[in-house]
């Protein structure tokens, strides 16, 4: 992984976003509680208290879902319908374990106290769903404040402490500075990094994983297969499918039409 990058984020979350956002959903649901006492005087105050802190709990056991959604597409990654993707993916996720969680804690809580509580999970999936997802969706873009506020991904590196990767080539670890990395291809279950000197060691890992943790570093998605270093290119060529070649020294790269933002940035330059 990037030196420093993944612990940073993990950082800002476990230290800042976390307790953060657990004070928030506790503070919500207790607003909540008194809410439905004072519109449900009819219904013991136990219902309420139990209901919304046991899906507070179960709310707040769920970020780091989150937390893995934003490091697999971070909300400023390309293509933006992968960034969609994964989040929506990460809502779904998010919704079903915090909802099957709290019907798993009032159950037994209920139970004890001699209470009957009827709870149909498939009828109420989409309320909790919609509920959870303007839940999500703030903050896990309040998390991209976040991190821009605290500085990362960290600034452009300096040139007496380059910024180095790591590529664990079996039980090799090949500690290799981020601008000596020409590109990354998919390779099944693994990717090839293709290093300026020739080099093309293998890693264990999905291409999406390694972009994630690449992309604050100048490397650009270019195809479903394949990421470039932006500060390597050195020839952009259109074909006549509509797709283009970007030349990296002696290596090519396949840049797919599908990918506009990628080709909107290297012509940037």
């Amino acid at each position: 992984m990037t030196n420093g990058d993944l612990s940073g984020m993990n950082g800002i979350f476990w230290r800042r976003a976390f307790p953060l956002f657990a004070v928030t959903i506790l503070a919500l649901n207790t607003v909540n509680v008194f809410t439905e006492i004072q519109d449900r005087p009819g219904v013991h105050w136990i219902y309420p208290v139990i209901q919304q802190y046991t899906s507070a709990l179960t709310a707040i056991a769920c970020l780091p879902i989150a937390l893995v959604a934003y490091r697999i597409a971070p909300l400023d990654s390309t293509p933006r319908w992968r960034v969609l993707a994964v989040h929506i993916a990460g809502l779904l996720v998010f919704s079903s374990v915090h909802v099957l969680g709290f019907y798993a804690l009032r159950l037994p809580i209920f139970a004890a106290l001699d209470i009957p509580y009827q709870y149909v999970v498939p009828d109420r999936f989409i309320y909790e769903l919609r509920k959870d997802a303007l839940g999500y969706f703030i903050g896990v873009t309040a998390f991209w404040a976040l991190l821009r506020a605290y500085g990362w991904p960290p600034s452009s590196p300096s040139t007496t402490a380059p910024a180095t990767f790591d590529i664990r080539d079996g039980a090799k670890v090949v500690r290799t500075p981020v601008a000596d990395i020409l590109a990354v291809s998919s390779a099944g279950n693994y990717v090839e990094f293709v290093l300026a000197d020739g080099r093309k060691p293998l890693m264990r890992s999905s291409l999406a994983a390694i972009e994630a943790e690449l992309a604050p570093l100048g490397f650009v998605r270019t195809h479903r297969s394949w990421l470039v270093n932006a500060a390597r290119v050195t020839e952009l060529r259109p074909e006549k499918s509509g797709d283009y070649a970007v030349g990296l020294g002696g290596l090519e790269a396949p840049l797919s039409r599908r990918f506009p933002e990628a080709l909107a940035r290297l012509r940037a330059g």
